[in-house]
């Protein structure tokens, strides 16, 4: 039977965000105040784009729908405070949304609908294409789709003869500071796709991609798994909060 082995880190403390008040009863209709204020946003971003906005207002925008007929701009900056930047308040957990006082299912819905778009828009980037021509782009899809989660997930890339990437696959969840892999698992689902090239990747909430020890020891497990059968590990990244590490690079591998 197939041992998992963990991807760790130094555990950190975690961060408690405060809530806002009870939201109070809907009006009847949105108060001429709110209503300039939405359609000010709104001019803003579709002439100047989202860079013309703070993190806060590009929230709001998303939040509009959700809320159709209150100010959302208190809900918005509590998101914020507790999350930290917009990239973290889309992809926080459901479970630390519905906490917030203010976030009803429509609100969680309009969120999660954002970061599904936002995945599948990078991922569309590298999916059937060459990995050395298109490195930066794989690059930008696992820091969307892992630098700002609140715990560690592996994900592997499946390449085939020609390094084209044909498959990319989560294979564990795990904790904040760490997350079980199995060896032969891995390779076995590479052999299965028929895949000849493995890229590894996994997340450190923290922010710092520094490989633990328990990090290097495992790739080099792999790593050894795969040559066995024939496969090659081309490389092992982790994904901090604004920067990756690459195990190749760094001349892990």
């Amino acid at each position: 039977m197939d041992t998992p082995h963990q991807f760790a880190e130094m555990p950190l403390p975690l961060f408690e965000g405060d809530e806002v008040a009870a939201p109070a009863p809907l009006p009847a209709r949105l108060p001429s105040y709110i209503k300039d204020h939405r359609k000010r946003l709104r001019e803003r971003f579709l002439n100047g784009g989202a860079q013309a906005m703070p993190d806060y207002e590009l929230l709001e925008l998303v939040l509009f729908r959700a809320i159709p007929r209150r100010d959302v701009k208190p809900l918005a900056r509590t998101l914020m405070e507790t999350f930290g930047d917009f990239n973290r308040v889309v992809s926080a957990p459901i479970e630390r949304l519905r906490q917030i006082s203010g976030v009803g299912e429509s609100v969680v819905q309009e969120l999660k609908i954002v970061e599904a778009a936002a995945h599948r828009l990078a991922r569309a980037r590298v999916m059937k294409r060459p990995v050395i021509s298109s490195w930066r782009a794989i690059l930008d899809y696992c820091q969307t789709t892992m630098a700002h989660r609140e715990t560690e997930q592996f994900r592997i890339l499946f390449l085939d003869r020609k390094n084209v990437l044909i498959a990319d696959e989560e294979q564990a969840r795990g904790t904040v500071d760490h997350v079980p892999v199995y060896p032969r698992e891995i390779v076995k689902r590479a052999l299965e796709l028929n895949a000849s090239a493995l890229i590894l990747v996994h997340n450190h909430p923290s922010g710092d991609p520094t490989p633990s020890s328990e990090d290097i020891a495992m790739t080099t497990q792999i790593k050894d798994a795969a040559t066995t059968l024939g496969l090659t590990l081309h490389d092992h990244l982790i994904i901090g909060k604004s920067r990756e590490l690459s195990f190749r690079s760094e001349g892990y591998l």
